[in-house]
C-alpha cells in the first residue's frame, strides 16, 4: 500500500478540513486511530501545518465527499505520474580480515565449478574485484601456491540461495554443484 506524502501533515489537514472519521484518516495515511485522534485532540503535532492532499494531486474533493457520505468507505490515493524510487542494492559486500583469505579459494571453487558465471556475477556474489578474479584464473595471485578451491557457501562468503540464484541467472543448474574436494585431490 503506497502511503500519501508527509502523512502526519495530510492527517492535520484532513481533520482540520474534513469531517471524515478518524479510522477512515488513520486508514489512508498509515496511522492508528488512536494517533489520529491525538492529533485531533492537539496532543500530538503541535506545529506541523497541514499538507492538502487535494490541491497535491493526492485526493479528489469527489472522493472525500464520497467518504464523508459513508463511515465505511475509504480514501483511495490518485495515481501518481511521477515515477517511484526504486530501492537501493545492497552496496558493496564487508568480508572481515579473518575471512579475507579465504576468498580466493571461493573464487577458486567457482570458477572451476561454475565456468557459466561471469566475472561480474562472482564479484558481486564474493565482494570480491574482477582484477583479483582474473589473477586467481591467470595462477599470478600473489598467494596462489596455497589456493584450495573451497566452497563458499561453507566458508561463509555467500549464502547457498545467492548462489543458486547467481548460477540460475547464468544459464545453468545449481544442483550440479559437486562435493568439495578432499586435501589430496588435485586442484587443477
Amino acid at each position: 500500500m503506497t502511503l500519501p506524502l508527509m502523512p502526519k501533515a495530510t492527517a492535520v489537514w484532513l481533520i482540520e478540513k474534513t469531517s471524515l472519521s478518524f479510522t477512515q484518516v488513520a486508514d489512508f495515511v498509515g496511522m492508528h486511530p488512536l494517533e489520529v485522534q491525538a492529533i485531533a485532540d492537539g496532543e500530538v503535532a503541535q506545529g506541523i501545518v497541514g499538507y492538502d492532499p487535494v490541491q497535491n494531486s493526492q485526493l479528489t474533493r469527489e472522493e472525500i465527499a464520497r467518504c464523508e457520505a459513508d463511515p465505511n468507505a475509504r480514501l483511495r490515493l490518485l495515481p501518481s505520474a511521477v515515477p517511484q524510487p526504486k530501492g537501493r542494492g545492497k552496496g558493496a559486500r564487508y568480508t572481515p580480515v579473518s575471512k579475507r583469505n579465504d576468498r580466493p579459494d571461493g573464487i577458486a571453487f567457482l570458477l572451476r565449478n561454475f565456468p557459466q558465471l561471469t566475472e561480474a556475477q562472482i564479484g558481486k556474489l564474493l565482494g570480491t574485484t574482477k582484477d583479483t578474479i582474473a589473477k586467481v584464473r591467470d595462477r599470478t595471485h600473489w598467494n596462489s601456491a596455497n589456493i584450495k578451491p573451497r566452497d563458499p557457501v561453507i566458508l561463509g562468503l555467500c549464502s547457498q540461495g545467492d548462489l543458486n540464484a547467481a548460477v540460475i541467472a547464468a544459464g545453468g543448474n545449481p544442483s550440479a554443484t559437486p562435493a568439495p574436494m578432499e586435501e589430496g585431490e588435485d586442484a587443477a
